[in-house]
């Protein structure tokens, strides 16, 4: 038999943490964790507008990141998990910087501030950035209401953003589509 997939416990409004404490679903927690899984199916519908395998990859490596991110705000900063939890690594961190470095050496400067547009990969890396910046704001927020975050996780989602920026140049100069620079009135 399979397993269902709905078990009516959360037909209040309340959900478990790792760990089995129970919270609002409109925790913080929940919230920032949920943003994180947000962003890792805007990383997916990316993935799925591009053909270039390396940056394939890239993604597909930053959304099990994104996974490690998502169980360790999952769990109950004051109970032990019963299972062990993946860990992010500063090494996660330096291969973001890594794959930004790659992509900057073979671009030109930027000369402008550039509008998300062009092409849908583009525009989807943008969405995903945005998204990205979101999930690093709910983190600093929750942390800033005593709430343990590691320190570590706000770093990784603070340079994955610069990543996906410099993505959506590449991918514009991969996909030989213009960037559209902002020209602001004056």
């Amino acid at each position: 038999m399979a397993i269902k997939i709905y078990t009516k416990t959360g037909d209040k409004g309340k959900t478990s943490l790792i760990g089995g404490t129970k919270v609002l679903k409109s925790h913080w927690r929940i919230n920032t964790y949920g943003t994180v899984d947000e962003l890792n199916s805007h990383i997916g519908l990316l993935s799925d507008h591009i053909q270039f395998s390396e940056c394939i990859e890239v993604l597909r490596e930053v959304q099990d990141r994104l996974f490690t991110i998502g169980s360790s705000l999952a769990c109950d900063p004051e109970k032990e998990p019963g299972f062990k939890i993946p860990d992010l690594r500063e090494s996660d961190v330096v291969f973001l910087e890594e794959k930004i470095d790659e992509m900057n050496e073979v671009m030109p400067p930027m000369t402008s501030f550039v509008l998300p547009g062009g092409h849908v990969a583009v525009s989807q890396a943008h969405v995903a950035r945005c998204v990205c910046r979101r999930a690093e704001r709910t983190c600093v927020f929750l942390k800033e209401q005593g709430d343990f975050v590691d320190d570590l996780v706000i770093k990784y989602l603070n340079r994955l953003s610069d990543y996906l920026f410099v993505l959506s140049r590449y991918l514009s100069q991969k996909l030989g589509v213009a960037e559209i620079p902002w020209k602001p009135r004056v």
